[in-house]
């Protein structure tokens, strides 16, 4: 029977090897070209807002990850969690400023982050049904707010006022605040779940996919009965789309669904792979570096290119190769990306100094009771949790 500590270890791969995949993915995505012809573009356009969606489930788990880990000298959660969020803030508006053609994803994952300061201690029934609610309340928002402001969806950088890149983020960007805060709900409640039960991950990876294709099939019903959406305008007849990036509810719940989908699967897969899988697990613990790296790459070697989808592939897969071979170099010497070292540990000045409560205190002075020996079947619990933005 495999061990408590060995399952979890195993679960932490599977997560690592899904953050590899959400990279991968946004990579070819990224690269482009987006275009209707041929096999590649098939590809290209399966995975435009459903690699991002797993990104930012992935980073829903990662918080309540965090969430569970013991305080360390003193530096409370919270103050982490601001940190992040204001260096993921910072190099996401450095990082939109480059020529790559991409909208870059970091500004809202940091939304993401100050909010989580405060989502952690939610119930997880209220998890739950608050991704329910935001998966449809925030594309009808967001509706409302096209057809009110005429708003050109522009992503935030630097040099826009406070107020311009607030209001990118939230609502005006490529990435709404409004509306991609429903996956992020979704990889809380997700993370609080017990992850390493083959029973739950099976149910993770077959509801995923009813969820996924059905929401996708359901649109393409209703659009052969009330007719394509007209994307000139911004009208309530959008509801209906399941396209990438339609900030909509059936392209929510299909590309959550896929999302969800993969994750069950990796979880069910992995362990089973073992050492083969460990060149995905190295740049999977280094996501935000692996991030940061295509982008750089994209807007000082790739563009103006490529042409086509096929040769944008090809370009896919040799970035990603060289993205394996530094993450799995850097791995073997050092634990954490390079950009992982600096999310770590906010600074001095922007820790926050925790004072345990008085009954903690007491706790901790009084007799401790023997504790029972924990079986091997009992659900598994994080060794030594590792978070990745």
């Amino acid at each position: 029977m495999v061990s408590t500590q060995a399952r979890g270890l195993t679960r932490l791969y599977a997560l690592d090897v899904a953050r590899a995949v959400a990279v991968f993915g946004m990579i070819i995505v990224n690269v482009g070209p987006y275009t209707t012809e041929g096999w590649a573009s098939w590809i290209i356009r399966a995975l435009n807002g459903r690699a991002s969606i797993l990104f930012v489930i992935l980073a829903g788990i990662g918080v309540t990850f965090l969430a569970r880990r013991s305080l360390t000298k003193g530096i409370t959660r919270r103050s982490t969690l601001l940190w992040r969020g204001l260096l993921l803030l910072a190099l996401g508006l450095g990082l939109q400023a480059l020529d790559h053609d991409v909208n870059v994803i970091l500004p809202v994952y940091a939304a993401l982050f100050f909010l989580a300061a405060f989502v952690v201690k939610m119930p997880t029934r209220w998890l739950f049904w608050s991704a329910m609610a935001s998966t449809f309340l925030g594309p009808i928002i967001w509706i409302l707010a096209r057809q009110q402001t005429k708003f050109h969806i522009d992503p935030a950088e630097l040099g826009d006022s406070p107020f311009e890149i607030v209001a990118a983020i939230v609502v005006s960007g490529p990435y709404p605040l409004l509306v991609w805060i429903a996956p992020f709900f979704l990889g809380v409640w997700l993370g609080r779940q017990p992850l390493g039960s083959i029973r739950v991950q099976r149910r993770l990876m077959i509801g995923g996919l009813i969820a996924g294709f059905g929401a996708f099939g359901l649109s393409r019903i209703l659009i052969a009965f009330l007719g394509h959406p007209d994307m000139s305008t911004v009208g309530w007849d959008r509801l209906i789309s399941a396209v990438g990036h339609s900030q909509m509810p059936l392209w929510l719940i299909s590309s959550c669904g896929t999302a969800v989908a993969v994750l069950g699967m990796l979880l069910l897969v992995v362990p089973k792979l073992n050492q083969r899988i460990r060149l995905l697990v190295a740049v999977g613990q280094m996501p935000l570096t692996a991030y940061t790296a295509h982008l750089l790459i994209i807007a000082l070697i790739v563009r103006p290119g490529p042409a086509t989808p096929e040769m944008g592939v090809l370009v896919s897969c040799l970035i990603m190769l060289g993205l394996i071979a530094f993450a799995v170099v850097w791995v073997a010497n050092l634990r954490y990306g390079p950009l992982e070292m600096v999310l770590r540990r906010p600074p001095r000045m922007l820790q926050v100094p925790y004072r345990m409560p008085e009954r903690h205190r007491r706790r901790e002075h009084a007799k401790p009771y023997p504790r029972r020996r924990k079986l091997e079947s009992a659900p598994d619990e994080d060794p030594d949790p590792v978070v990745n933005p």
